[in-house]
């Protein structure tokens, strides 16, 4: 369907929803490309008939089991199992595209998305302005003025979102917009981080991640940024207010709450250092955003960057899915647990996400007669669980348990808990990265050659080139605090649990509660991965697959170069200067020591990226000069990683 006619059929969408909200008041809308608009459209082989507990089960070996009776158990929803059809996968992608969780309150009526910077009116522009054609980097236009640190965006300049519009598409990947009677909000979905279009072709690429997308300054542009708070490097202390603007807390006692227009300057700078394609999904108190990672996801356990994701289903990537909704996307959750994760009363805590609160119905008044609880409470629309999204919540609750950081499943009324977060894995498991671009074949050869003598493959080896290692951050030498940000969790920690997987969500009065066992090595890895048991935290040994879709490299984003390998270097050079990087020049960087060197120089130079504690540094495996190789075995070598465009063995998925 060209996009002219796309256009028209949206349009008359439109219009029938328009009729539909007058009669109903109520219409959401998230775009899913058909298979046509996706660029990626081959998947792997679908062989695994049951996922246990991290386990794959084929089909022939679950045939086999199901004919005794311990067989049948193990393959039970009792026991964790989780049976993988097609439908499990179709639905994976569904929710991949169009499942909020309910995020879009807190993000609209908290954190105000829509009435800070950027209004709706002006991105439906910009996306209208399109006339059909895709982009990378949606520009949007300024409502109004607003401050962030020392730069002032004036009404009428164009923001550079990273927000990504397809080919003929109405609206932005990873959005879905609501109208609920009079009010409009907007969530995101796992989309909006993990699929990007291809500038060439205008075409969805399913699982890689949007390195442009520029969330911090979103949520800087934000009216609230204040509600991230705990995400970011900031001492309310610092920030002393007007004294008779205090909150109640638990024990009685008052407490003075930080002034909220220095307070959230002080965040707006926050987030705001963040580059673009990097999220800080750490509420550690401390800024110190991760790139955003591929959903080329099979056989690249442990998840999240420091590998902490790492049991339950999928071998960890239900965990890492569901915590992007249960912990991520809804800060008023941590309320219960504030005291022991930030050393703050939970209505000090609460009072300060909601003092700013863009809808009146959620925001906190120091005047008024209710505490911030029971603001948040009169206001929820999800009072059977904590927090603002949907969620199971585990009896633990807000213990973390290494499955969950707090005890939480974000769920979907009428289907199982947790069963969106586990259809998602099997679909992500599936995807495979475009075909790389066709290079000399006697180049890749021998850069293959190159990968193991410069003793790459001693942890890059498997499937997906990763053994499947924490390394501990002392002997990685990257940027540590990242490493570290699970390690308060250790003070109130449960053992590791999940519902059945048939539990019925809402949940029923006795829900089956499946241990998850986890003893030995693997225990090990995983207090590595929290940074518990008196361990400095670590990173995972990351996938290899699809290199040329995830420039920059390491977890901070650090190794960037652009196109101009002498000019443009660092973060500043490249994402903070609109340049996209160049996979093989950023490649060489990360095994150059020389080029290294002036990209760790460049970041050190600019006050934004130290203020996001992006420095490039670690991970010093040389391929260069000074390690016995030649230009052109460096060069053969970035040919083979960019060459990697699937599994290397064939192995079963998902």
């Amino acid at each position: 369907m060209g996009w002219p006619l796309r256009i028209i059929v949206a349009s008359g969408i439109a219009a029938g929803a328009v009729l539909a909200v007058g009669a109903f008041g109520r219409f959401s809308y998230a775009p899913m490309p058909d298979a046509a608009d996706v660029l990626n459209r081959d998947r792997y082989a679908m062989r695994t008939a049951y996922d246990l507990l991290g386990r794959r089960v084929s089909a022939e070996e679950a045939e086999r089991m199901k004919a005794t009776p311990e067989g049948r158990a193990a393959l039970s929803p009792e026991n964790g199992a989780v049976a993988i059809d097609e439908a499990l996968v179709q639905r994976g992608r569904e929710a991949f595209y169009r499942e909020t969780f309910g995020n879009e309150v807190f993000l609209s009526d908290v954190m105000g998305m829509l009435d800070g910077g950027l209004s709706p009116f002006e991105v439906a522009r910009a996306v209208l302005a399109l006339g059909g054609g895709a982009t990378t980097n949606l520009k949007v236009r300024m409502s109004r003025d607003m401050t962030v640190g020392d730069r002032t965006w004036r009404k009428g300049e164009e923001v550079p979102t990273g927000l990504d519009v397809a080919k003929g598409a109405p609206a932005i990947i990873g959005i879905r917009t609501f109208y609920d009677r009079g009010t409009l909000r907007m969530g995101i979905t796992c989309a909006l981080c993990h699929a990007a279009v291809d500038p060439a072709s205008g075409k969805v690429v399913e699982g890689a991640p949007n390195t442009d997308l520029n969330a911090g300054l979103l949520m800087a542009l934000s009216k609230n940024a204040s509600a991230y708070f705990m995400h970011a490097s900031l001492d309310l202390a610092a920030h002393p207010g007007d004294p008779a603007r205090t909150v109640s807390q638990a024990d009685g006692g008052k407490a003075p709450l930080p002034d909220p227009r220095s307070f959230e300057a002080a965040a707006k700078v926050q987030v705001g250092s963040w580059p673009p394609g990097s999220f800080d999904s750490s509420a550690d108190r401390i800024t110190n955003p991760t790139s955003i990672p591929s959903s080329f996801s099979a056989y690249g356990e442990p998840y999240s960057w420091s590998g902490r994701e790492a049991v339950g289903p999928f071998k960890g990537l239900s965990s890492l899915n569901n915590n992007v909704h249960a912990a991520n996307s809804d800060t008023t959750q941590q309320t219960a647990a504030a005291r022991t994760l930030f050393g703050l009363d939970p209505e000090l805590y609460l009072g300060t996400v909601l003092q700013g609160a863009a809808r009146e119905a959620l925001r906190y008044d120091p005047a008024g007669t209710k505490r911030p609880t029971e603001v948040l409470a009169a206001a929820d629309p999800t009072p059977e669980s904590p927090g603002l999204n949907r969620y199971a919540v585990l009896p633990s609750f807000p213990a973390t348990n290494y499955m969950t950081d707090n005890g939480l499943f974000a769920s979907v009324l009428g289907e199982p808990a947790n069963h969106a977060n586990n259809a998602m894995s099997a679909y992500q498991n599936l995807l495979r990265a475009p075909n790389a671009a066709s290079g000399d074949a006697a180049s890749i050869k021998a850069g293959r050659g190159v990968f193991e003598r410069a003793g790459c493959a001693g942890c890059h080896s498997g499937p997906a080139l990763t053994n499947n290692r924490i390394i501990p951050v002392e002997e990685i030498g990257t940027e540590p605090t990242r490493a570290r940000a699970g390690a308060k969790m250790e003070a109130r920690l449960s053992p590791p649990a999940m519902f059945a997987t048939d539990t019925p969500f809402p949940l029923p009065e006795s829900p089956k509660i499946v241990p998850i066992p986890l003893e030995g090595d693997a225990l090990k890895q995983v207090q590595l991965g929290w940074a518990h048991a008196g361990t400095k935290g670590g990173y995972k040994v990351p996938n290899l697959v699809g290199l040329a879709w995830t420039a920059p490299y390491l977890h901070d984003s650090g190794v960037s170069v652009g196109p101009d390998a002498i000019r443009q270097l660092g973060v500043p050079g490249t994402v903070d200067a609109g340049v996209m990087p160049d996979p093989a020049n950023s490649l060489r960087a990360l095994v150059d020591r020389d080029l290294r060197a002036k990209v760790v120089a460049a970041n050190a130079g600019s006050e934004k990226t130290r203020t996001a504690r992006v420095t490039g540094e670690g991970h010093m495996i040389w391929a260069d000069r000074a390690a016995g190789f030649s230009d052109e075995e460096q060069t053969a070598l970035v040919a083979y990683l960019l060459s990697v465009d699937r599994l290397t063995e064939d192995v079963a998925t998902p």
